[in-house]
């Protein structure tokens, strides 16, 4: 017989040619094509479990045809959740079958409305539209005055829409339902005009509007008003008020607008300076939140006005001026009325009788705004004094200036806490768009108004198939509803689906136990907590990215997953990266399947889910095997098939070839023990007796790191010179002409039935 090294080497010398030969066997091509042809057809456990000749593929592919008669063990391994490491398929130690479990789809990925990811962005994006608030006025401002003074008629300004966006919030004009000839009359009006539309239509109605109110309101007081014809008296009060509103806001446009009665105006007229600045501090007002803006001109506003104040009455009647003092000192809570402020301001601090001492039981804040302004105790300055000093003026504002985001900020808390909880519990489309604290928030966050969107049409964003370029919301042509659409799971039906990623959830666990294996293995504790700390962040930002340009533009990624899968970085670049994730993975001439190390590459793109433009797509849930599952299945099946065929002529050839396939992801000595053909390979290299199997195994183990570098197996070249000792011991020491190892293999780690499988097995059947 020839021997052992050279049948070994003439395979191992190049494996790609070697394997291409087993693929090219007639009864290997019918069964591979079959599964190829079939195994996407399936769409359960039983259908898998009913097809002998897909099922016997895969279980072959995997090391496990010993188990293939063991149909019950093997449903209960297919319905494994593998990211529950209680899971049946996690608590057996023999890996292959987590293997071949994570080569299905049959435990189903877990359908939630949003992923943490995808919770954490929106939140992100909400908190970023606040903080960026600020910036918008700032830049709408400025658009708006350089843009105004540029403006030569009516319809000019009308037709800007960043500058007819500007004016309706500065003067509260509602955009969906505004008329615009309206508009064009008010802003072309003129008050010197006694034909214009201000003094024709405006003043009248004004007025026409005021006495309808106070008739109203005198009928109120009557003693002989019925209770029916009260509430529709104070009806009809609301109805004026608002009227009285919207009027009074157009007499003010009219009066900030120098436009003339046929709507032109000379370039630069439009506006005078002074009006021009009443709109930016209107506009800069409008917003419900107090941006930073905003507290700017309050402050600037008290600082102006309090020289100007000589009573407590005054100071408080200025809207204005008591809701800033309110915020300076802390006192924002609804118990605090004008009169708990005109009580503090004309008590003396010190005064253990004073209204702050005994009613106000001392509080520290009523203190502080009591000595923050010099009121005597009838409301009024004494001769030469003034509401406040400057040192205390200076005092005042900058409490407004720490706290005047302190109310708003505790508003986005409980709005970030609401949605939490209401979006734990969504289980549909409608109760997204039923939920306001959920709907509000969502749309908020993304830049939409959830009152002037309709909730129709979010329902149709939310439930469009984003890997259909035809799908509604890209007829929108707007990136806001785009990004909202991927922040939520939704399938077309309006039910929660399983989210998108880049990798599943399984591939993420998968890639970051490996990594952590690979790096840590022969290292130190402090290898093994860095490697664990990178994991954090790939397990983090991996299930964030939305495309494979995010994933080659992050080299911290594309490191880890590459060393995950054996693969050093070093000299790989993301454009040829590019080019690997974009092969046809079926083209043999393809550059992936040109790669020395392809299978490994295969392994690495196969456990993203980019298409071949390097977008996510989404995985068909009703196909049972993974895209990474099916290809590692062909190449599995055809290495032992490779290895099977090599034992029929030399045993000793499919030990060593068996060795050589797996001595990289060994991590320790109990490793290599575990499995009876890497032991009988070990015992072989060593020269050691069959009664070393027999030993204590923690001794086998001190042997094992005494005599092998299992970090050097990750060596090829180290790993070559080892087998070629093994090869040539082997046939020292074996009669070739018989089959010694056949019984070996039939009970290895890597082949046969493992010690806690046949427990398992007998649990199963005791238990009927």
């Amino acid at each position: 017989m020839v021997s052992t090294y050279f049948d070994y080497n003439l395979i191992a010398r190049d494996m790609k040619v070697s394997l291409k030969r087993v693929s090219e066997q007639a009864l290997v091509t019918r069964d591979s094509q079959y599964y190829k042809d079939n195994i996407g057809k399936l769409t359960s456990v039983d259908e898998l479990l009913g097809d002998y000749r897909l099922y016997s593929y895969a279980m072959k592919a995997y090391g496990l045809e010993e188990m293939i008669e063991s149909v019950a063990f093997m449903r209960k391994v297919l319905e494994s959740d593998l990211s529950d490491d209680n899971s049946f398929a996690n608590k057996l130690s023999d890996e292959r079958y987590r293997d071949f479990a994570g080569a299905f789809n049959f435990s189903g990925a877990t359908a939630i409305s949003q992923t943490e990811a995808q919770l954490d962005d929106l939140i992100g994006l909400y908190n970023a539209s606040i903080a960026n608030l600020g910036a918008v006025q700032k830049e709408e401002t400025r658009y708006y005055d350089i843009m105004i003074d540029k403006v030569t008629s009516v319809d000019q300004f009308l037709n800007n829409d960043r500058l007819r966006a500007y004016l309706f919030a500065a003067y509260g004009v509602d955009e969906s339902t505004y008329s615009r000839q309206t508009i064009k009359s008010v802003l072309s009006s003129n008050s010197d005009d006694p034909d214009s539309y201000e003094n024709a239509v405006l003043a009248p109605r004004l007025s026409d509007l005021q006495a309808a109110k106070a008739e109203a309101q005198a009928r109120l007081q009557e003693s002989d008003v019925t209770a029916a014809e009260k509430l529709e008296l104070q009806a009809k009060i609301a109805t004026y008020n608002k009227s009285i509103t919207t009027v009074n806001k157009y007499l003010a446009m009219a009066a900030a607008f120098d436009f003339n009665a046929d709507g032109t105006v000379a370039a630069g007229a439009a506006q005078s300076a002074e009006n021009k600045q009443t709109t930016n501090e209107l506009y800069i007002s409008s917003n419900s939140r107090v941006t930073p803006q905003a507290a700017l001109l309050n402050k600037a506003y008290f600082e102006e006005q309090i020289a100007s104040i000589t009573t407590v009455d005054k100071l408080v009647a200025d809207t204005r001026l008591y809701s800033y003092i309110k915020t300076a000192f802390d006192l924002t809570a609804v118990t605090i009325v004008p009169a708990t402020i005109k009580n503090i301001l004309t008590s003396d601090p010190d005064d253990p009788t004073s209204y702050i001492n005994t009613i106000g039981k001392g509080n520290e804040s009523y203190k502080a705004l009591a000595r923050a302004f010099n009121f005597q105790e009838d409301g009024t300055l004494a001769d030469g004094d003034s509401a406040q000093t400057a040192d205390q003026m200076k005092l005042t504002s900058s409490r407004y200036m720490t706290r005047y985001s302190d109310k708003d900020d505790e508003a986005d808390a409980k709005a970030i806490s609401a949605y939490k909880r209401a979006a734990g519990s969504m289980g549909s489309i409608d109760d997204f768009v039923s939920t306001a604290s959920i709907y509000d928030f969502a749309l908020t966050s993304v830049g939409l108004d959830p009152d002037k969107e309709s909730g129709r049409t979010i329902k149709r964003v939310l439930t469009s198939d984003l890997t259909d370029p035809k799908s509604f919301v890209y007829t929108l042509k707007d990136e806001r509803y785009l990004t909202l659409a991927k922040l939520f799971n939704f399938t077309t039906s309006g039910d929660i689906g399983v989210p998108v990623m880049a990798q599943s959830e399984a591939e993420i666990q998968q890639t970051a136990k490996d990594y952590i294996v690979n790096k840590s293995r022969f290292g130190s504790d402090d290898d093994k907590t860095k490697a664990k700390e990178e994991s954090e962040y790939y397990t983090a930002e991996v299930a964030k990215l939305g495309s494979l340009d995010e994933f080659l533009a992050d080299p911290r990624l594309t490191n880890f997953a590459l060393e995950a899968n054996g693969i050093d970085p070093d000299g790989v670049t993301a454009d040829f990266l590019r080019q690997i994730f974009t092969s046809d993975l079926d083209d043999p001439k393809s550059l992936i399947n040109q790669q020395e190390n392809s299978a490994a590459y295969i392994r690495l793109v196969t456990s993203f889910n980019f298409d071949s433009a390097g977008k996510l797509m989404r995985e068909d849930r009703d196909t049972i095997v993974t895209r990474h599952g099916f290809y590692k299945t062909l190449d599995q099946y055809l290495h032992q098939t490779l290895e099977e065929q090599a034992g029929e002529d030399n045993p000793g050839v499919r030990l060593a070839l068996y060795f050589e396939r797996k001595a990289g992801s060994l991590v320790d000595a109990y490793d290599l023990l575990a499995d009876d053909a890497l032991a009988e390979v070990f015992r072989t290299l060593f020269s050691l007796p069959d009664e070393f199997s027999a030993m204590d195994i923690d001794q086998q183990a001190k042997i094992v790191e005494k005599n092998l570098d299992l970090e050097k197996l990750s060596d090829p070249a180290e790993l070559k010179k080892l087998l070629a000792r093994f090869a040539v011991l082997y046939d020292l020491e074996n009669d070739t002409t018989a089959d010694p190892v056949v019984s070996l293999l039939a009970g290895s780690g890597g082949i046969g039935i493992s010690a806690d499988t046949l427990l398992t097995l007998s649990q199963l059947r005791m238990g009927g």
